[in-house]
């Protein structure tokens, strides 16, 4: 059957997958296709196992293209200093907070780090950023993102400067993290229900969430055991 690739060929696999680096290549340069250099970063990254050029090519796909995704695994390279970039949070930030803003695949994670960033404060001038934490971690809790609904809870309980203590809104975002799957937003909306905070007392709802926690710990138990095996 022509055409089809032996994957047992060593040799065969090899051209196979050289021809399709100089295809991604030729789609990201000559054809300036942001997608195609989004894939030739994979490539780069996945087969060659070449972090260097991997970083080349997404640093020109988020600045060239504004790529939504290669900005965001720009800034995940930048964070650790990963294929020869400088490592530094202050850029790492910037990418992330592009990649925010641009619709794409990991838009909503990007929008997380962007919150995580300003919150501890390590990428900013002045500091943790509460006021901009919030902000994004509500774009990314709109997103369905569970960990930055849970953030969202925590920053409502704690409250800080710009962000005033709010615990009902703090248990509006631990039941969103909660429905989205977050063992730690089940526990402490039934905490809140149990002790009347921020709403009024509620056993049975707390009781109904302790066990949805307990449901989705051995879930993760589970899936852990799996990957063990």
């Amino acid at each position: 059957m022509a055409g089809l690739i032996n994957f047992e060929d060593e040799k065969e696999v090899k051209q196979f997958l050289d021809n399709l680096g100089v295809e991604y290549s030729y789609q990201c340069y000559r054809e300036k296709d942001p997608e195609g250099c989004q894939r030739l970063a994979d490539y780069f990254e996945g087969v060659k196992k070449d972090y260097e050029s991997t970083a080349q090519v997404l640093k020109h796909n988020c600045e060239v293209n504004g790529h939504g995704e290669s900005c965001y695994k720009l800034g995940a390279y930048h964070v650790t200093g990963k294929g020869g970039v400088t490592e530094c949070l202050k850029t790492a930030y910037t990418c992330f907070m592009k990649a925010c803003h641009t619709k794409g695949k990991k838009s909503v994670d990007a929008c997380h780090n962007v919150g995580l960033l300003a919150h501890d404060g390590r990428a900013l001038e002045g500091g943790p950023d509460p006021v901009a934490a919030q902000q994004y971690y509500v774009k990314a809790c709109d997103g369905g993102f569970a960990p930055s609904c849970f953030n969202l809870s925590a920053l409502y309980i704690q409250g800080s400067a710009g962000v005033e203590k709010n615990m009902s809104l703090a248990l509006k975002y631990a039941m969103r993290a909660c429905e989205l799957g977050h063992v730690w937003g089940c526990s402490n909306a039934s905490r809140m229900y149990k002790l009347g905070d921020g709403t009024e007392k509620d056993d049975e709802k707390a009781e109904k969430l302790k066990n949805r926690a307990k449901e989705l710990h051995g879930q993760q138990k589970e899936q852990q055991l799996k990957f063990g095996e």
